[in-house]
């Protein structure tokens, strides 16, 4: 987790982050509460052997539970980030700052809860702001992962649809067998699977590769 920051005057908490070259393209990856958090380090670790490619990661704090940040090798951010950055009216707010900074949003996995408070438009903590602020003319790729009697609930297709609707990318979970035992459509999809999307994004919007 990033370390709270004492500023001389106002300026950007991403501000040592900005590229020193025009060629560095800037992923932002959004984990949420699902098992699949698991993979985080392996996915990051991924997209950082992408040249070019510079990685910053938004958690929800249910995600916390299932990584060890000590194995994140970029910026970690999370909900009290957003609050001790921001003291006064003049200071920078986070979300907006890291919306500005990103050029691709990529959230893996995305759980249900977060899934069906993006499709409602709801942002309550640092990861929905930044989704809910985000510059729609930028690539935005999702990934669900979820248990397999909740991916058949209805209201499931409805929300991805929903996402869909809104321009963003969907990249189709997996049927295995899952962390809890059952064997089904819901697992979140192989990181080199995701990281080939990524890859292919920056290749049809003429990008870094």
């Amino acid at each position: 987790m990033m370390e709270p920051v004492t500023l001389s005057e106002p300026q950007s908490p991403l501000q040592n982050n900005l590229p020193t070259s025009p060629k560095k393209f800037h992923v932002l990856v959004g984990v949420t509460g699902s098992v699949a958090a698991l993979k985080l380090p392996l996915l990051v670790s991924g997209l950082l052997e992408v040249p070019g490619v510079e990685v910053q990661v938004v958690t929800t704090e249910r995600a916390k539970h299932f990584y060890n940040p000590q194995e994140i090798p970029v910026t970690l951010y999370s909900d009290a980030d957003e609050w001790q950055l921001w003291k006064d009216r003049s200071d920078p707010v986070l979300h907006i700052d890291l919306r500005r900074w990103a050029d691709l949003m990529l959230v893996a996995p995305l759980d249900a809860n977060t899934l069906a408070k993006i499709a409602n438009g709801i942002c309550d903590n640092l990861l929905t702001c930044v989704i809910r602020a985000w510059d729609m003319t930028k690539p935005f790729l999702f990934c669900p992962a979820m248990n397999t009697a909740m991916w058949e609930h209805p209201i499931t297709a409805e929300q991805i649809e929903r996402l869909k609707g809104f321009g963003y990318t969907e990249i189709p979970c997996v049927v295995k067998r899952l962390v809890c035992g059952d064997e089904g459509r819901g697992a979140m999809a192989e990181v080199w699977t995701i990281v080939e999307k990524v890859k292919m994004t920056f290749s049809e919007r003429d990008l870094p590769t």
